[in-house]
């Protein structure tokens, strides 16, 4: 069982508890409903505010959404590789 429970904080933010405990929020930016993890971190935007609302019920408690829902920011946060950062240069002397 979910036991997420919503109410409006204000009139564009939507405030979500999961057994009594802050889950997330979504915030209303004109059309776009984004969602935000207990964490206030972004996990995605959203056509509706029922559709956001779905996205964070559907998560287990903690989770946090797959990638492509998120930012894009975050999602080449999780797609970089060891080989995407510069290796660190190593100076030998051989004193010949």
């Amino acid at each position: 069982m979910n036991n997420l429970t919503w109410r409006q904080a204000d009139h564009d933010v939507f405030v979500a508890t999961r057994d009594g405990e802050y889950a997330g929020f979504v915030a209303v930016d004109g059309t776009t409903h984004v969602l935000h993890d207990r964490h206030s971190r972004r996990l995605g935007s959203y056509p509706s505010l029922s559709a956001a609302r779905t996205a964070l019920e559907s998560a287990p408690a903690g989770s946090v959404l797959p990638a492509g829902t998120g930012s894009a920011s975050a999602r080449r946060r999780r797609s970089r590789t060891s080989h995407d950062r510069r290796p660190a240069t190593r100076s030998t002397s051989r004193g010949r």
